[in-house]
């Protein structure tokens, strides 16, 4: 009788890709009260309360079917207003958006959409680690463009032009950056934009963290000169509108690219849930004072933080959007996953590992500071101790790059 398993049967591309780095240590730390996660990037705040009003009123009125699979042309109008008063980025409702179930599906649906086995996507790294495992799934190659901390881990147009290739197809942006809060200025995308132009690259920009920049106001590169017909901007709710669980993400583009998303969209999920779309609507319509407060709330913590990483020995660059600080660990000799684990065991502080974000993230652990004052203090206080206590610990005034 011939030996079977299962294992023998799944795709040798699902089994050449590895489990988030950032669950993994999410997981060690559920569960445990003990420990102050930093992990996962997700707002401590609660849905605001009338947006949950919303989605129950729609409840005991029954509203729970189906939607059309581009998602109620209510909410598509409201995302197209919104991002034109707040970004000047301009599309029409009725076939350039569509509601997605999370950004993480707009991604999905973008890349299946856009490649053909063997074209090579741009990844700009560190970066959220989502792109790279889709993308080879969709049987493209990933080529990763190192940032660097000395340049704020800015994108450069030399560094991505000499990564191009004839397969050269699609470039992913990730500004506000997650893990490293870097953003992208007006001056510093127009040379990218000249690249992207010269090379006929589609650019995928995701652009969840737009809202939450600290010291500019976030520029979309669709709204550059000739660049939205080549974009295809994707966000969502889950970060400055503090709606994580309701999985409500949007994606806005070249008409074209829209509708062969939406061929697979509507027969893989159908359509996002009806109530997260009815709350993503009261939100725009209602929420954005509370958007305000959260931003700004952040923006404190961030100050607070950033500064605490420095006093005790972790060189920080200054993060200037998303929730994320990105502190160098590089000087303890110990590299990005043993460093987060010692921290988790040592002084029951959970954080991700640098080198799951791809090329350049070694040497680094990313933080959320999407938490309490007061937890961020003890957080620092926790690791401070524990610097000390393994002689890990270098003060170095603000620690700076």
């Amino acid at each position: 009788m011939k030996t079977w398993s299962m294992s023998q049967m799944i795709s040798p591309i699902v089994q050449q890709i590895p489990p988030s780095g950032i669950r993994k240590f999410f997981s060690l730390a559920e569960g445990n009260k003990d420990i102050i996660s930093l992990g996962v990037g997700e707002p401590d705040f609660v849905t605001p309360e009338h947006v949950r009003a919303a989605s129950i009123r729609a409840l005991e009125l029954g509203r729970t079917s189906y939607t059309p699979n581009a998602g109620l042309l209510e909410l598509r109008e409201e995302i197209a207003n919104y991002l034109y008063n707040g970004f000047q980025v301009k599309y029409e409702p009725d076939n350039e958006v569509i509601v997605t179930v999370g950004g993480s599906e707009a991604i999905d649906l973008a890349l299946r959409a856009l490649i053909t086995p063997g074209d090579e996507i741009i990844v700009p790294v560190p970066s959220y680690i989502a792109y790279s495992p889709i993308a080879q799934l969709n049987g493209g190659k990933v080529i990763e463009v190192e940032t660097f901390a000395e340049n704020h881990f800015k994108l450069t147009a030399e560094a991505l032009r000499a990564s191009l290739t004839p397969h050269s197809k699609v470039l992913i942006i990730n500004y506000p950056n997650n893990p490293t809060g870097a953003i992208m200025t007006y001056e510093d995308w127009l040379p990218i934009a000249k690249v992207v132009e010269d090379h006929n690259l589609v650019v995928i920009s995701d652009e969840i963290y737009a809202e939450l920049t600290y010291d500019e106001k976030h520029v979309s590169f669709a709204a550059l000169p000739g660049m939205r017909e080549r974009t295809l901007l994707i966000s969502g709710f889950s970060k400055a509108f503090a709606m994580t669980g309701w999985r409500i993400g949007y994606a806005c583009g070249n008409y074209e690219l829209i509708a062969a998303m939406l061929k697979i969209h509507q027969y893989t999920v159908m359509c996002a849930p009806i109530i997260g779309q009815v709350a993503a609507i009261e939100a725009l319509r209602n929420g954005l004072g509370e958007k305000d407060m959260m931003v700004e709330s952040y923006a404190q913590r961030r100050r607070m933080f950033v500064k605490g990483l420095r006093e005790i020995g972790l060189p920080c660059h200054e993060p200037r959007g998303a929730f994320y600080a990105f502190p160098s660990i590089a000087h303890t000799g110990l590299d990005s996953d043993a460093f987060a684990q010692k921290m988790l065991v040592d002084a029951g502080v959970a954080t991700v590992p640098g080198h799951v974000f791809g090329l350049g993230g070694e040497g680094f652990i990313r933080c959320s500071y999407a938490s309490s004052v007061a937890r961020l203090t003890e957080a620092l206080d926790r690791l401070d101790r524990c610097l000390n206590a393994t002689g890990m610990a270098r003060k170095s005034g603000d620690g700076r790059h």
